[in-house]
């Protein structure tokens, strides 16, 4: 549905965006990720058509941004990090004057649709500037769906709210991603993990990881930490490593006279999880845990981003 290809941005000598390429598909929920002036907003703006590139192309739906922008606005939808709100306006005045804009003729139908999924029904009538931040956000929300766009872009969607409000603005992204294509840039990373199906990183203005956050986590470390508590006699604990190849035992910690943790390493892409559990259970030891634990998403992130780091 959407395609770059090697989209360039410089500001004077500053290159913003250097000749990043992707493809995002109908229905994805993508994570736009980087850190302060890596040229998140600087893309999400080229996409939107905001700004126009220095060089390369962005295609929507087979049409590119330099021919047919009015018509690709119309099926974009998006939420600046920045809300701009009128807030002189009541919420109903606002979105009125958005529908005038976006020329909708079916306005209260739509108005009322929205109203409900974006949970202002008690706010419609009050001034904007009178509600709270978490509302406002709402507004937002509001106006970016209210014509019913294909694609929903949002930038920093939780920035500045309380975890009450960021776990109801979440709520609200995940109802809008089973029917939208979205593209989401936000610097909790647990909140693109929690609602997006892939991540791209981007740093100093290029690509520096794409994939799910899975391929992201085996790509920085392919390796596999398994973390098992077993009851079993402490004299057998050696015979996991004799029983199993290619695994490394990192550490045992006695949790009580029987009872142990066991930290055990293994190459991802040689899944050694059924050996050791077939072991287990002819061994008849006690399995009262087995968890994989695998590099958290923040430790790929800085590794990615921070001076000298390597993928």
């Amino acid at each position: 549905m959407i395609r770059l290809q090697n989209l360039t941005k410089d500001y004077g000598s500053l290159r913003a965006v250097d000749q990043i390429s992707f493809e995002i598909n109908e229905g994805e929920i993508l994570g736009f990720l980087g850190p302060n002036g890596a040229g998140k907003t600087t893309t999400l703006k080229m996409i939107t058509c905001y700004l126009s590139p220095t060089s390369g192309d962005i295609e929507v739906e087979d049409m590119n941004i330099h021919e047919e922008q009015i018509e690709i606005k119309k099926l974009i939808g998006y939420l600046p990090e920045h809300n701009p709100l009128y807030i002189d306006m009541t919420v109903y005045e606002y979105l009125r004057f958005i529908a005038d804009i976006r020329d909708i003729t079916n306005f209260k139908a739509r108005m009322k649709e929205v109203i409900e999924q974006c949970g202002l029904n008690g706010v419609v009538n009050k001034p904007i500037n009178t509600l709270s931040k978490g509302y406002k956000q709402r507004v937002g929300f509001a106006q970016a769906i209210l014509h019913d766009p294909k694609i929903l872009i949002l930038d920093e969607p939780t920035s500045g709210l309380d975890p009450n409000q960021i776990v109801e603005i979440r709520e609200l992204i995940k109802k809008l991603g089973k029917e939208k294509t979205l593209i989401i840039s936000s610097h909790i990373l647990q909140e693109v993990q929690a609602v997006c199906s892939r991540i791209i990183i981007i740093n100093k203005g290029k690509i520096v990881a794409d994939g799910s956050t899975e391929e992201l986590q085996s790509a920085f470390n392919n390796k596999t930490k398994l973390i098992l508590e077993l009851d079993i006699p402490e004299n057998e604990i050696v015979e996991i490593s004799n029983g199993i190849t290619d695994i490394t035992i990192l550490s045992i910690s006695p949790l009580n006279k029987t009872t142990f943790k066991i930290e055990i390493e293994f190459d991802s892409d040689n899944d050694k999880r059924k050996e050791i559990f077939n072991l287990i259970k002819s061994k008849e030891w006690t399995l009262l845990e087995m968890c994989r634990e695998n590099v958290s998403l923040e430790a790929v992130f800085r590794n990615l981003t921070i001076e000298g780091g390597k993928r």
